[in-house]
């Protein structure tokens, strides 16, 4: 089932859920099991992983639903075989609703007053005098031929809200000509103005955006608009009713009246909240596919590198945090300057600089891009230096949030928050991976609506992102912080723990061979991610490439068979350009991985991002006030959605572009044209002061 469903050969989802069921990682099973399945990729291991899951999920639904039916003494063979086929969970939860428990129900009610086989009666619509047939049960309980009636119309109802074919009758309606609706709540209008564009909105579900669904389910949570979601009432009736009316006798009426009690107060009810789930469910997946998109790109964005770099943490009243890092990111020192009012310290400010530059031989220099960064920038731009330092503004989105947190105080717990993200915001321009694995994804800001969707799935997916992120890149196996290491395959938290003790206690790690030293590490934890880790400058060359170590012996055995050393065959490309791979072909070493081995080879230690580029916002722009439609202005993408992105002008708003003004040509996702962090020139096209809204376009 998972094979038909992704269009991927058994063969191959069979030994992949044999590798996961196994302890392996996506990660790990991409990278170094290509051999086994077939050179699937980790979008393609994830998806085999997702459908296998939501199967196994659907199939304990199954036993928990055999189990209450045969409780009820109800499950005959056929039953059980028809439940045991299905695999779709609409059309099983259709097939458990008759014998589903429930409520003391108006038709519950009516069959325990006897009037089941007057139901019976008028449903078979062959009764002309039904107030007659009516008046047979009439007694103690019922007093008239009226709630007669009435009871086998709610028996009717009720029976025809659990036939399949009548809620597939409804359910085929809802696709086709479902709208969704919302209305501003009285009295709430001037409390929900952000929503104004949904106080009076229609639009068929289907045609949707994900982010419009978003938000009008934001604003019903927030309780300023009512949500609808329905087809053409008549419509739909008459469509159901021209399977179930046979006549047009008294019995065929009351059916027919029936039919609009169960739609109005049963049926329609239900089919609505099913597409309100459905459809916010898709809604949530395509925000999450975004949102880990965006964070992918965020996380792996050009580090500066191993670079002395002073950070400044602009701010006004209490003036600028100022740090000075080493090329490890190690704090060496702190202070304040104050550029800004009410002190306006400006000379005084520039000699520190000057000094901290050239007392900490500081190389570039980092400015978070919050408060008066953009007055910062100019500052230090007009600062001269004993040498050239380039400066760079860095999002601080998440470093509040980091400053705070446990983890920031463990690591300075003799500074306070000002320093901490001053230290943040310069390791980002360092090593971005690695320092924003140390704080939660939702609060990076890259995301649309993250706080409105699933917050499981999100924290699955994003989580499996970072993973994805921080294994592509590898990690420093002597310099990983304890949230860097967490995300290598087959890590985890207190594995991570481990190694950072470890490494305290014992020095640096000398070899990949002595993680196997680590407490708890075993040889299994070992395999997940001896391939993701590094050491620079270590005893074995090897140790420093994405070679794993299970096939350190074929490389030497390559080399030997050459007549050289392993590290002759790194350094030289003609060696390796004379290997007939061909000859190393094993069962389980295959061409595929061979290759791998010699692309790693050839570039050892090497970090697979790109470096980060100089970048200026135009220098007479600082506010909204300062922009006038028609100006053309540098700007760098901060976020992405389906409507289009948004870009950083140097102004405190972000602009959009949508996604019609990112090309000459149709666009459907805007990760075509963009991507995070790329540098870009944009015209302005609107200016909204009121409701603080620009709007750019890329086509110029």
């Amino acid at each position: 089932m998972v094979a038909t469903t992704l269009s991927i050969f058994e063969k191959q989802v069979a030994q992949t859920l044999d590798l996961l069921d196994g302890g392996a990682t996506i990660p790990f099973i991409s990278r170094y099991r290509k051999e086994a399945t077939g050179g699937l990729d980790e979008v393609q291991i994830g998806e085999i992983k997702r459908v296998y899951d939501k199967l196994t999920e659907t199939g304990k639904r199954k036993e928990t639903i055999l189990s209450s039916i045969d409780a009820q003494g109800k499950l005959t063979e056929g039953l059980k075989q028809r439940i045991e086929a299905v695999w779709v969970a609409t059309e099983l939860e259709d097939i458990y609703l008759p014998y589903k428990p429930k409520k003391r129900t108006r038709a519950e009610i009516a069959r325990q007053k006897g009037l089941e086989p007057l139901a019976l009666l008028i449903g078979m619509q062959l009764e002309s005098n039904v107030r007659k047939a009516a008046a047979r049960y009439v007694n103690d309980q019922v007093k008239d031929e009226n709630e007669a009636l009435a009871g086998a119309s709610d028996i009717l109802a009720e029976q025809y809200n659990e036939n399949e074919r009548c809620r597939n009758i409804v359910r085929q309606q809802f696709r086709r000509g479902a709208v969704i609706t919302s209305k501003v709540v009285k009295g709430k209008e001037d409390e929900g103005m952000k929503y104004r564009d949904y106080f009076d909105f229609s639009e068929p579900l289907r045609k949707c955006s994900s982010h419009r669904l978003l938000a009008l389910r934001r604003g019903e949570a927030e309780g300023i608009l009512k949500v609808s979601i329905s087809p053409e009432d008549e419509v739909c009736m008459e469509s159901w009713a021209r399977v179930v009316v046979k006549g047009n006798n008294e019995s065929a009426k009351i059916v027919r009246n029936a039919i609009s009690d169960s739609y109005k107060r049963l049926i329609k009810p239900s089919i609505e909240t099913e597409f309100a789930t459905s459809s916010k469910q898709g809604a949530d997946d395509e925000a999450i596919r975004v949102f880990a998109q965006n964070l992918h790109q965020l996380l792996l964005a050009p580090p500066l590198g191993q670079k002395r770099v002073l950070g400044i943490d602009p701010g006004f009243r209490t003036g600028c945090k100022v740090v000075c890092l080493d090329a490890q990111g190690n704090l060496l020192h702190n202070e304040a300057i104050y550029l800004h009012p009410p002190r306006n310290e400006y000379a005084q400010a520039q000699r520190k600089l000057q000094k901290l530059v050239e007392q900490y031989d500081i190389q570039a220099i980092a400015i978070g891009n919050g408060t008066e960064s953009r007055e910062t920038e100019s500052f230090v731009q007009s600062v001269r230096f004993d040498r050239t330092v380039e400066a760079f503004v860095v999002s601080e989105d998440g470093a509040s949030i980091y400053s705070a947190s446990k983890v920031a105080r463990d690591e300075f717990p003799d500074y306070d928050v000002t320093v901490r993200g001053a230290v943040s915001i310069g390791r980002r321009l360092m090593d971005p991976l690695a320092e924003l694995v140390k704080i939660d994804p939702k609060s990076i800001g890259v995301g649309q609506y993250q706080h409105d969707v699933d917050q499981t799935k999100l924290k699955e997916t994003l989580n499996r992102t970072v993973e994805s992120c921080v294994n592509a890149v590898g990690v420093n196996l002597n310099t990983a912080s304890k949230q860097l290491l967490t995300y290598v395959s087959g890590l985890g938290p207190q594995l991570a723990q481990n190694i950072v003790e470890y490494r305290a206690e014992n020095g640096p790690f000398p070899t990949r061979s002595a993680l196997m030293k680590v407490h708890r590490m075993g040889a299994k934890a070992f395999e997940q991610c001896a391939g993701f880790s590094r050491i620079t400058h270590g005893k074995n060359p090897l140790d420093n490439t994405a070679v794993h170590p299970e096939r350190y012996a074929l490389v030497e055995r390559m080399a030997r068979d050459a007549g050289v050393s392993v590290t002759d065959l790194i350094s030289s490309k003609e060696l390796r350009l004379r290997i007939p791979l061909e000859r190393y072909v094993t069962d389980d070493c295959g061409m595929p991985t061979l290759n791998d081995i010699m692309s790693e080879l050839d570039k050892p230690g090497r970090d697979p991002r790109s470096r980060i580029p100089a970048f200026a916002f135009a220098p007479n722009v600082r506010t909204m006030g300062d922009l006038q439609e028609g100006m053309v202005l540098p700007g760098i993408i901060s976020n992405i959605t389906n409507f289009g992105c948004f870009v950083d002008i140097g102004v405190h708003e972000k602009g959009l572009v949508h996604i019609s003004q990112l090309a000459d040509r149709y666009v459907s996702d805007p990760n075509e044209i963009v991507s995070i962090h790329q540098q870009v020139k944009v015209k302005v096209l609107q200016v909204d002061r009121e409701r603080k809204r620009i709007a750019l376009t890329l086509k110029i």
